[in-house]
C-alpha cells in the first residue's frame, strides 16, 4: 500500500468508523486494504470470498459513501478475495470482467434518493399515549435500520401520522446515513411501476425493475392495502420482500388496518408482514390534539387564542389532517379581515359554514356495513342466522359497537340483526365487552371498526 492510499483509507475509516457498529467495524471493515485506484474505482482486497460477499451485500455503499467524501473522483469499490490478489495486479483486470475491457468497472448508476418533507420530522412530531410506540419503534428504526425491529408494520386511520412518520424515518436516514439507498413510495405507485414494465414486454424492463427495489436498504411502502387484489404485483412484492430481508434490508410498510385483517392479500404477505413489529397510531386524544395544534401554530407562526385551539380539538377527534386544515383556514381568513390575532369570535366567524352542518346522522344500517366491510362479509350473511366463527364474532362485536354508539332499545338492534331477541343482543355485547379485555384482537376490531365510522 502506498503512501497516499495508506493516508486516503485513513481518512476513509474515520468517516466508515461513524456510520457503523463496532463490532461491525472491527470483524467487517478493518480486515480491508485497498491496493489500487483505478479509473475512479477504488479497489480493495479482503481475507476470505466469504467476507467479501458480506461486505458487498451489506458495506459497500458505506464505504462508497466514505471513499467519495475524501476522493471526490472515485465512483465506485471494487473488493476482491486475496486468492485473487495477484492476478489483479498482474493484469489489472476485475475478476469476471471482460478482458478485452481494459477501461476497469463502470461505476454504477447515480441512486436517487426519494424527495420527503422536510416538515415530516421527529422534532415536529407530537407524541401522546394514541402514537408514543409507533413513534419508539420508528425512532429505534431511523437508528439502526435493518437492526432493531424488520419489518416495521404501522397501521391506523386516515390522517393520523402515518405518513409523517415514514418521511421522518426518511429525514433522518438522509440526514446521518446518505450512504444508504432509501425508497419511499405508496403501493399505488409500486404497481404501476410494475405494469409498465410489463406493458414494456422486455426482459430488460423488468430486470430494471427488481434491480431497483432489490438493491436497496431501505424500502419504505405507504398504504400497502392498496394491492389488494391485484396478483401479479403481490407476486413481485412478496419475492422483493424476501430478498431484501434475507440480506438484513430494512422494511417500513403503512396500512390503514393490521395486516391479519387486509383479507385482500395473499395469506404468505399477511405471514411476513407479522415477522417484525406491528404497532398502531389511534385517534389522539385531547390533550394531544391540542399539542399538536399549539405545534402547527408555533412552527407556522401563527398568533391564536388559546381559545382556538380547545375550539377545534372538540370539535375534531379523529383525524389530524383534517384538524390542522382546520387551523390553517382560521388563520387565513383572519389574515383577509386584516386580524393580527385569531380571537375564539373570529374563528368562530371562519368556521361558521362548518360549524352549522350538522354531522351525518348515525344510524344502525351504518355501523352494520362498517362492520361488514372491515371483516369483508356480506349483510345478508350478518343479519343471517349463521353460527360458524367467521360470521358469529363479526356480528357481536357489531352488536357492541351498536350498544356502544348509539343509544337505542336492544329490540331495535335485534330487528336490525335479523329478528333476534333481545336476550341475543345482550349477550353479544356483554361477551365482547369481557374480551376486549383479554383479547387484543377483538379491541383493535372494536377500535378499528369504530375509527372507519368516525371518519365518515
Amino acid at each position: 500500500m502506498t503512501d497516499d492510499l495508506k493516508e486516503f483509507w485513513k481518512e476513509a475509516l474515520k468517516i466508515i468508523e461513524t456510520g457503523t457498529s463496532f463490532v461491525t467495524y472491527e470483524v467487517w471493515i478493518s480486515s480491508l486494504e485497498p491496493v489500487d485506484i483505478f479509473k475512479n474505482t477504488l479497489i480493495m482486497v479482503s481475507p476470505t470470498t466469504m467476507a467479501v460477499n458480506v461486505i458487498k451485500n451489506n458495506y459497500l455503499d458505506l464505504i462508497r459513501h466514505a471513499a467519495n467524501k475524501v476522493n471526490g473522483n472515485i465512483t465506485d469499490v471494487f473488493i476482491i478475495p486475496a486468492s485473487e490478489l495477484k492476478d489483479y495486479l498482474k493484469t489489472r483486470v476485475l475478476p469476471g470482467a471482460d478482458v478485452a475491457a481494459t477501461a476497469g468497472p463502470s461505476p454504477n448508476p447515480q441512486f436517487e434518493p426519494p424527495i420527503f418533507n422536510p416538515k415530516y420530522t421527529f422534532d415536529n412530531f407530537v407524541v401522546g399515549k394514541s402514537n408514543q410506540l409507533a413513534h419508539a419503534a420508528a425512532k429505534a428504526v431511523a437508528d439502526s435500520p435493518g437492526k432493531s425491529y424488520n419489518p416495521l408494520f404501522i397501521y391506523g386511520g386516515s390522517g393520523l401520522g402515518k405518513t409523517h412518520i415514514m418521511h421522518a424515518i426518511g429525514n433522518q436516514l438522509l440526514k446521518e446515513k446518505p450512504y444508504l439507498k432509501v425508497n419511499y413510495l405508496t403501493s399505488e405507485r409500486f404497481v404501476n411501476e410494475l405494469v409498465e414494465a410489463i406493458r414494456v414486454g422486455k426482459e430488460q424492463s423488468t430486470k430494471q425493475f427488481r434491480n431497483k427495489y432489490r438493491s436497496l436498504d431501505v424500502l419504505m411502502v405507504d398504504d400497502i392495502q392498496f394491492m389488494a387484489n391485484k396478483v401479479s404485483t403481490q407476486e413481485e412484492f412478496f419475492h422483493t420482500f424476501n430478498d431484501l430481508y434475507q440480506l438484513g434490508k430494512q422494511i417500513i410498510i403503512s396500512s390503514d388496518r393490521a395486516p391479519k385483517f387486509l383479507s385482500e392479500l395473499e395469506e404468505r404477505l399477511r405471514s411476513r408482514f407479522q415477522w417484525g413489529l406491528i404497532v398502531d397510531i389511534q385517534p389522539p386524544e385531547l390533550e394531544t390534539r391540542l399539542a399538536i395544534l399549539k405545534k402547527k401554530a408555533e412552527n407556522e407562526n401563527y398568533n391564536v387564542d388559546e381559545k382556538v385551539f380547545h375550539l377545534i380539538a372538540e370539535r375534531i377527534d379523529s383525524n389530524i389532517r383534517e384538524m390542522e386544515g382546520m387551523l390553517s383556514r382560521i388563520t387565513f381568513y383572519a389574515s383577509l379581515i386584516g386580524a393580527s390575532k385569531v380571537t375564539h369570535d373570529i374563528a368562530v366567524e371562519a368556521l361558521k359554514d362548518f360549524l352549522d352542518n350538522k354531522r351525518e346522522v348515525l344510524t344502525i344500517d351504518k355501523i352494520i356495513d362498517a362492520a361488514c366491510s372491515y371483516y369483508s362479509i356480506s349483510k345478508a350473511d350478518m343479519i343471517s342466522k349463521k353460527k360458524n366463527r367467521e360470521i358469529v364474532e363479526p356480528r357481536q362485536v357489531c352488536i357492541y359497537i351498536i350498544t356502544e354508539m348509539l343509544n337505542v332499545p336492544l329490540a331495535a338492534i335485534g330487528s336490525a340483526l335479523g329478528g333476534r331477541d333481545h336476550t341475543t343482543i345482550m349477550y353479544a355485547r356483554d361477551k365482547i365487552t369481557e374480551l376486549i379485555q383479554t383479547n387484543t384482537n377483538i379491541a383493535t376490531a372494536v377500535k378499528d371498526i369504530k375509527d372507519m365510522i368516525l371518519r365518515q
